[in-house]
């Protein structure tokens, strides 16, 4: 059957409602794994890897080394955007999220087997750059997929903002998942944390996979994309023309996520030596701080997307730029009284101000690109972020750290990717009015 054979049917609004249902779960169940395989990772770094795999560095040096096999992910998210978008945009929307998941989540179980700088010396770091470089391709290609699985389920674009902030759940509840299990099993292993402890949360994501693969594989090809191959508008090479056709675009997305990125990677990841060896607070104290923080992320990005489809994307996501970069200067000076109440306040006050971009991000960046180049288009605009705001920042603020002494000047940093989100989401096109199912751009 060619393209033009192929028939898009039409379905009554009941089975709408339910496919539209089946793709929001899946997507959201998808990202949770993704994010739990690739923040997993992030929070390790933190926590042990400088001493596992660099134990002949001083520990701030160690902790840049662990910081920066953690930045590889985000180096190879953007080849992954872009692997996966061509295919994403060729073949369809689903083939693409079970490659991704399959990436993600066996890359992650090899991590957890990976032996330590005492069992195999430099080599252990140099598999823990090759998983991890891996598991980023996978991540790279994963978002984008998900977001369109959801949103191009929805007969108008106002409701993209709620629609599309239910896979951007993914994040919190990945990032929930994974600080739990690390609680339960330092809790567990005690002193035999850094011996087999640290491994089992890894291996779990192999359960994680099998569930996720068993839920995607019954979902179908959204509307959009199966119009788009009816009508024979299938692009021959979808990322070398979303970038003649659309640079703009996707230049601001990734500058636009400079202000959300940056910052949410140091309340996440550099969070754990700045409080552990500043402060001087417990590991375990700082995973229940962001456990509080990343389960009252379930209901403020839900919100966020929903005013964003009342308020408009622009508004919603500029206020949380603006909160952000001004809350920085606070949170340092919160965290560095010690006091467990205004810990923990300023954890949940930094996840909510960054929750109000995460949730209308989705919809805010993959509008503004033609569907049959929308996978590419808004994932590679997405993952170049990583490499310029999301893998550099613990590495930066350690940096910053090390110089100066001051968690003030890492705010500083805050507040400049604050500045930078703010301008280009101005300048993003407005697309409120156009008809997304028929964009012949």
């Amino acid at each position: 059957m060619t393209a033009a054979e192929i028939p898009v049917v039409p379905v009554s609004e009941l089975e709408h409602r339910t496919h539209l249902r089946r793709a929001v779960i899946a997507s959201t169940v998808g990202t949770t794994i993704a994010w739990y395989d690739f923040l997993l990772y992030g929070q390790m770094a933190a926590i042990i890897f400088a001493k596992l795999y660099f134990p002949s560095s001083e520990p701030l040096t160690a902790t840049l080394q662990a910081f920066a096999t953690f930045a590889v992910g985000f180096v190879a998210r953007p080849i992954g955007a872009a692997i996966f978008g061509h295919y994403g945009d060729r073949i369809g929307r689903k083939a693409a999220l079970i490659a991704t998941l399959l990436l993600t989540g066996l890359s992650t179980f090899l991590v957890g087997c990976v032996p330590t700088y005492e069992q195999i010396g430099v080599w252990g770091a140099v598999l823990l750059v090759v998983l991890r470089f891996v598991q980023g391709i996978g991540a790279g290609g994963e978002w984008g997929g998900s977001v369109l699985m959801s949103m191009e389920w929805a007969h108008t674009n106002r409701n993209h903002g709620i629609i599309a902030a239910w896979p951007q759940l993914g994040g919190p509840a990945g990032f929930f998942l994974a600080t739990l299990a690390i609680l339960a099993f330092s809790q567990m292993s005690g002193e035999e944390f850094l011996s087999w402890g640290w491994r089992v949360p890894f291996w779990l994501s192999i359960v994680m996979f099998a569930i996720g693969l068993w839920i995607r594989l019954g979902i179908l090809e959204t509307p959009i994309f199966e119009r788009v191959i009816a009508e024979e508008r299938v692009a021959r090479a979808p990322v070398v023309e979303v970038f003649k056709r659309q640079p703009r675009e996707i230049a601001l997305t990734a500058l636009v996520r400079m202000g959300e990125m940056a910052p949410v990677f140091i309340y996440l990841a550099f969070i754990f030596p700045y409080g552990t060896q500043v402060v001087h607070l417990s590991r375990d104290f700082i995973l229940i701080a962001l456990l509080i923080g990343s389960f009252i992320s379930f209901f403020t990005i839900p919100l966020s997307g929903y005013l964003s489809d009342r308020l408009g994307r622009k508004r919603v996501y500029v206020f949380g730029a603006a909160a952000t970069g001004l809350f920085a200067f606070p949170y340092f000076a919160m965290l560095n009284s010690a006091v467990p109440g205004l810990v923990i306040m300023a954890t949940i006050l930094a996840l909510f101000f960054h929750d109000l971009m995460w949730g209308p991000l989705a919809a805010l960046t993959a509008e503004v690109f033609t569907p049959r180049l929308r996978y590419s288009g808004a994932s590679i605009g997405f993952q170049l972020a990583a490499v310029a705001a999301g893998g550099p920042a613990p590495m930066i603020a350690t940096a910053l750290l090390a110089a100066t002494g001051s968690g003030y000047v890492i705010a500083l940093y805050i507040f400049g990717c604050a500045i930078v989100s703010i301008v280009s989401t101005a300048l993003l096109p407005d697309v409120k009015d156009r008809d997304f199912a028929r964009d012949h751009l």
